[in-house]
């Protein structure tokens, strides 16, 4: 199952690099289904996978001057700052047995995956319905909007440091609707947001005295990851990615559906 994770994480790079975003969606899912992780720790591995995979294409980016460092600092100041203090202490605090229910105990494992579940089916309705409505969208002269954009990178900091995933599919539309990017530009300024704050949020994590990392497996997990990335982007010059974003989409929200039933009840 080990290998069978570590080719998954190739296809979660190959996904990432053929449509430019959603496949670091799956890492937690892998990694507690397939790898057999803690559902919290897994959270934490995927911080550090995201972060490693999005810091390669935010410097693929940056080489091609598509990132908008201004606004990645005005957005992602607050977000680091949030999934920082989540993994740090909100997640620490959160107790094991949240909610009992006669025989039904809901517990902090559950509730992490049913999250996490929750952002699968927001994910792929993001992507099933994204492509042409936000390709359509122009970028404007009109001022920052420095509220919404301080309120949302703190509220995608929160969600990061709960479940782990990078929240690109939140990241763009706000970069895009409130700071008035293009769409390229949008897409190399929100991997440097999210690769910022995901390894920033696992360096909470590594103070954590109740978390043994195994790095040799999660520098190979995400060493896959990575070569799929070089890969996907290699195939995406062939391939429409319109058409993949709204087959992964599917199913991803195929996969959040199994999770919430799973979690709910079959735990």
């Amino acid at each position: 199952m080990i290998y069978l994770s570590f080719a998954l994480a190739l296809t979660i790079g190959l996904a990432l690099g053929l449509i430019g975003g959603g496949g670091s969606i799956l890492t937690v899912p892998v990694l507690v289904y397939v790898a057999g992780v803690d559902p919290e720790l897994a959270t934490a591995y995927s911080l550090f996978v995201v972060g490693i995979t999005a810091l390669v294409g935010g410097v693929q980016n940056a080489l091609l001057r598509q990132v908008d460092f201004k606004t990645a600092l005005i957005f992602g100041a607050p977000s680091i700052a949030m999934v920082y203090l989540t993994r740090a202490y909100i997640m620490p605090a959160i107790p094991n047995e949240l909610l009992t229910i006669g025989s039904f105990v809901l517990t902090k494992n559950n509730a992490l995956m049913l999250l996490f579940a929750a952002l699968m089916v927001a994910a792929s309705i993001s992507m099933i319905r994204s492509g042409k409505k936000m390709e359509n969208i122009q970028a404007t002269s009109q001022p920052l909007n420095f509220g919404l954009v301080l309120l949302e990178g703190t509220l995608v900091g929160l969600l990061t440091g709960l479940v782990g995933a990078g929240g690109g599919f939140l990241i763009i539309p706000a970069l895009v609707l409130l700071a008035h990017l293009p769409m390229r530009l949008a897409v190399g300024t929100s991997l440097t947001i999210i690769a910022a704050k995901s390894l920033n949020g696992f360096r909470a994590d590594m103070q954590r005295p109740d978390f043994t990392i195994d790095w040799g497996f999660l520098l190979v997990f995400s060493a896959f990851a990575v070569a799929g990335i070089f890969i996907g982007t290699a195939l995406a010059k062939k391939i429409p990615a319109e058409r993949l974003k709204t087959a992964f989409g599917w199913f991803v929200l195929a996969m959040g559906i199994y999770i919430f039933v799973k979690e709910m009840f079959f735990s």
